[in-house]
């Protein structure tokens, strides 16, 4: 098995750590924002689940749940401190969080209605195992949407059907977009 780091663990700064990654990632507030306010309008059903991928410091899960209790949300990232530091911030226990590699995802076949990921898939190494993995884990008739910087997304095409969207979360011109798969 092979395994995609979502964070170089040797790169210094915040991103090896949980807090400091934490406070790096505001200025993403109103990306992360735009996420939660897409999955909340995504008409699911009440038993829906919904997965974020390279959660982080869980911020966008713990949103979707606080918005939407009574679906199943889960948060997925490669670092077990990242998720150490997401559980300890979930006070309520109304997400589930766990250490995996996007091309191998720790949930069984047609698991979620919905997964998104946030300013994560510029990290992936392997885009082509990424796109399989999530793929098979979504249930059929799900959305998969990957929002992160316009020009890096286009990696993810070759690698799926995908269809651009830009993601405006300020007046100026996106910098942002979502794919989403078919």
């Amino acid at each position: 098995m092979h395994k995609i780091s979502l964070r170089n663990p040797r790169m210094a700064g915040p991103f090896n750590d949980p807090a400091g990654y934490d406070k790096h990632t505001r200025p993403f507030r109103k990306l992360h924002d735009r996420v939660v306010a897409d999955a909340v309008a995504a008409g699911l059903p009440d038993e829906a689940r919904v997965l974020d991928v390279g959660t982080g410091p869980g911020r966008i899960p713990r949103a979707i749940a606080d918005r939407r209790p009574e679906w199943t949300v889960d948060g997925v990232d490669l670092d077990p401190r990242m998720i150490a530091y997401a559980q300890e911030r979930d006070l309520a226990r109304r997400v589930g969080f766990s250490v995996g590699d996007v091309a191998d995802l720790p949930y069984p076949d047609d698991s979620f209605d919905l997964i998104v990921s946030s300013m994560s898939q510029h990290h992936w190494t392997d885009v082509e195992g990424a796109m399989t993995s999530l793929k098979r884990v979504l249930r059929p008739g799900g959305r998969l949407w990957i929002y992160d910087v316009r020009f890096v997304l286009r990696r993810a095409t070759r690698a799926a059907r995908i269809s651009f969207q830009d993601v405006r979360t300020q007046r100026i011109r996106a910098i942002y977009a979502r794919l989403e798969a078919c």
